[in-house]
């Protein structure tokens, strides 16, 4: 299994974000029934608490029969692992998790919507419309999963290659300049105080860099 996090989030390489002026917000809600003073009910719906969201996807996930769980998102967690109360939303609400499953390491992820508990039940309403592809016997979990296969977060041992985070062909000449032309392109979009830019996205950038330049013999 990659080395993501629970928190702060471990946004999946790869995965193209969503600027954070697209982001919407979504229509999970949590019904409950209310009584009056008369004996009379009515049903009310509330926003999805992360709590909720929580809850939904690890039923979902248990469902799938998924193994080495890994919910991560930029929510603070408390000693028991659990949501820490009185916290507002983060800026950053995007929610990725990893899981093992037939063998496989698999990663979603989902930040197209403007808060964590939504994005949470987004990825667990998906994880039920795949489970689906099982029981009406049209395909396989392993069809339904090839364009989700994990990819290691920023952190992990195994980065990506700096040619392909930094868009060079392998068969072309680098010099210095090319990278550091490169470096200042791509930092313009994956800086985390740009929309759709994150911290992940810019540690990956500057290892790229790094590993390009010792690659180069010229140092960082």
């Amino acid at each position: 299994m990659t080395e993501a996090t629970r928190y702060p989030l471990s946004w999946p390489f790869g995965w193209k974000r969503t600027a954070w002026s697209a982001r919407k917000r979504a229509k999970f809600s949590k019904s409950t029934t209310r009584y009056g003073e008369n004996g009379s009910n009515w049903r009310s719906s509330n926003l999805l608490t992360v709590p909720q969201g929580l809850e939904r996807l690890q039923r979902e996930l248990e469902r799938l029969g998924a193994r080495g769980v890994i919910i991560s998102t930029n929510v603070e967690l408390n000693s028991y692992g659990e949501p820490r109360g009185g916290r507002r939303d983060p800026e950053d609400p995007g929610a990725a998790v990893y899981f093992r499953i037939g063998g496989k390491d698999r990663v979603l992820a989902c930040d197209c919507w403007d808060r964590v508990a939504d994005n949470l039940a987004s990825i667990a309403a998906h994880i039920e419309c795949l489970r689906g592809i099982d029981r009406y016997g049209v395909g396989t979990l392993d069809q339904a999963f090839a364009g989700y296969d994990a990819l290691p977060p920023p952190g992990a041992v195994a980065q990506p290659a700096w040619r392909k985070v930094m868009g060079f062909r392998d068969n072309v000449d680098i010099t210095r300049e090319d990278v550091d032309t490169t470096y200042r392109l791509l930092a313009k979009q994956f800086h985390p105080d740009v929309p759709g830019g994150s911290q992940e996205a810019m540690a990956v950038l500057n290892c790229a860099r790094d590993a390009a330049l010792q690659e180069l013999g010229e140092g960082a």
